[in-house]
């Protein structure tokens, strides 16, 4: 199993971090993209890619909405170029980054067709001009330029020759589940540390690809989750608990739960839904992060003793996954547990993950 960790993007910053990330034993290092919040999340993985050898570097994770698909493949193709094909595109529907605009998560019609766009560009296939959705009110069409010659369709040209970056679609509901497995290389869970989730979502994702005609074990799977490794259960909770509440509130952010949940976990999310507030979004001080409960974050994700945390992993990796993404970086924490934590979790859950 893959763990990766996750980072800020910031252009300057994010030089010391990979090195360390790099030293320190992880399999990867993935970036937030959420321009109001930080830096360029590709001009950081390309800063990333010149320090390091080793490490994969992904966005975790961009949307189908603040970019338009051929400028999200080339930026991510760039970033594989200079990594020398170690880049991954994680993408999602939107959160942060939509928010500071006033807008909601995209579409779910619409993050299909961008995830079949997105995936020809990166094979250095063609897009017809007619399903590029341009407003013509903010562009007009080419042909009012009265030009002798011009492209007959959207194609990025000088992508030939460049390995092909994979796509993991970050996914909770059954339709984004099922647009991950099948148009992604990767389903990356948003679902918590629950086996009985997890499971339920694996199996939605095979029945997707069934449903398309697609070989069921066709797709990888993996979990965003978070984790807290420390000798004090209060303070592995803590330390977790405002990264938790970003996670959790992805299984209820229209209203509705689904899959596998246990009533007392319905009314936590609930709970927690109805107290976001977004100005202190992943915030451990913030509203929602109150609102969780010991048993929620006991069960929603990993915490406890090495011992604990890898028994959870290794249970995790018997279902299928082979890629875990640690959210919240304990090395950026201002509490005052979280060296001891890091230091638990490098020195003793990775090596017992391998």
């Amino acid at each position: 199993m893959e763990v990766w960790t996750t980072g800020a993007a910031s252009p300057r910053g994010i030089v010391k971090l990979a090195r360390t990330v790099e030293e320190n034993g992880w399999d990867g290092l993935a970036v937030v993209d959420s321009q109001n919040l930080s830096g360029d999340p590709y001009v950081s993985l390309a800063m990333a890619a010149t320090v390091t050898e080793r490490i994969g570097l992904a966005t975790a994770v961009t949307n189908s909405v603040t970019r338009h698909a051929a400028a999200t493949a080339t930026a991510i193709a760039s970033v594989q170029r200079v990594a020398e094909g170690r880049a991954v595109l994680g993408i999602g529907r939107g959160d942060s980054a939509l928010a500071h605009l006033g807008r909601a998560p995209g579409r779910v019609g619409h993050f299909e067709t961008y995830m079949r766009h997105l995936q020809a560009y990166l094979r250095g296939e063609a897009v017809p001009f007619d399903e590029i959705d341009i407003p013509l009110d903010v562009a007009p069409p080419m042909s009012d330029l009265h030009l002798h010659d011009a492209p007959t369709e959207s194609r990025i040209a000088w992508i030939a020759g460049t390995e092909k970056v994979p796509v993991e679609v970050a996914a909770t509901g059954p339709r984004v589940i099922g647009i991950g497995a099948c148009h992604a290389e990767r389903v990356m869970f948003t679902l918590g540390a629950d086996p009985d989730r997890l499971a339920w979502g694996i199996e939605v994702a095979r029945q997707a690809r069934r449903a398309a005609g697609l070989e069921p074990d066709g797709v990888a799977y993996g979990a965003y989750i978070n984790l807290a490794c420390h000798d004090d259960i209060a303070a592995a909770r803590d330390l977790v608990r405002g990264g938790l509440t970003t996670f959790a509130r992805f299984n209820v952010m229209h209203g509705r739960t689904m899959g596998p949940w246990s009533e007392a976990a319905r009314a936590a999310l609930h709970t927690l839904v109805s107290n976001y507030d977004m100005n202190k979004h992943t915030q451990a001080d913030s509203r929602q992060a109150g609102t969780l409960t010991e048993s929620f974050i006991d069960h929603f994700a990993v915490v406890g003793t090495p011992e604990q945390c890898l028994e959870k992993l290794h249970a995790l990796a018997g279902l299928g996954l082979d890629k875990i993404v640690i959210g919240g970086r304990l090395a950026l924490s201002q509490n005052p547990d979280a060296p001891r934590a890091m230091e638990l979790l490098e020195q003793q859950v990775l090596p017992g993950l391998r």
